[in-house]
Parts: structure tokens; sequence; C-alpha cells
């Protein structure tokens, strides 16, 4: 799921403008558009924000009428693995967002791909 995606399809479900979040928020309604179309990743306070202004707190990071039920993970201390910080998060983070905007078939390919990639390098 894209957050923009869910935010746009909330705020068009309450019958709201982007003019409307603004004057609600406090963001600018040219930031409010470049997120709902994917150009920007909204800080976590910017989406409090947004949640706020859409009178739907928590709603918009899950899907249904109830929240799903995390799993519990153990913390494990370990070195900072690739992708963690600097240069390689943001590297990491626009992968994830170019990611997020493919077809399911196209996702599957590059796994196929990957899967194929990495059985070659261990024979």
């Amino acid at each position: 799921m894209i957050i923009g995606d869910r935010l746009r399809a909330l705020r068009e479900q309450k019958h709201l403008s982007q003019g409307q979040i603004e004057k609600r928020s406090g963001l600018l309604r040219c930031y409010i558009s470049r997120v709902e179309h994917g150009h920007t990743v909204p800080s976590i306070e910017t989406l409090e924000k947004m949640c706020r202004a859409l009178e739907i707190p928590y709603k918009l990071f899950y899907e249904g009428e109830n929240p799903p039920i995390l799993p519990k993970y153990k913390a494990v201390h370990k070195a900072p693995s690739w992708g963690s910080s600097g240069k390689q998060a943001r590297l990491l983070r626009k992968f994830c967002n170019l990611l997020g905007r493919t077809q399911e078939s196209d996702r599957q390919l590059l796994l196929h791909m990957a899967r194929k990639m990495a059985d070659h390098r261990t024979t």
C-alpha cells in the first residue's frame, strides 16, 4: 500500500478538498498534493497532522476496521545492516517507494530474477 494513495482515498471518502486539509493541518496544499501523488515521503509528524485533519487517528496505517495484530519480536543486538543509515538508507527508501508502485506481476518477475542470480552465485 502506498501511503499517498491511502491519504487521497480517505480524503475523498470524507469529501474534503486538499485546501480544506491545508486549513485543518497547517500543511501547504502543494505539499499535500506531492504526498498524495507519491513525489514526497511524509514524516511521522506530518502523518499525524494529516490523521488529525482527516479525523481518523491510526486508520491511515491499516486497512479495515480493526488494527492488525503485530508480531512480537525479540530485541537482537547486532551490527547495523546495509541501508540502515545515510546514503544507503536514502537509496533503500527510494527503491522501496518505486517497488511499491510496480504491479504484482512485475514484482514477482524481479523476485524470480533475484533468486536466479542468488542461486547462480552459490554454485
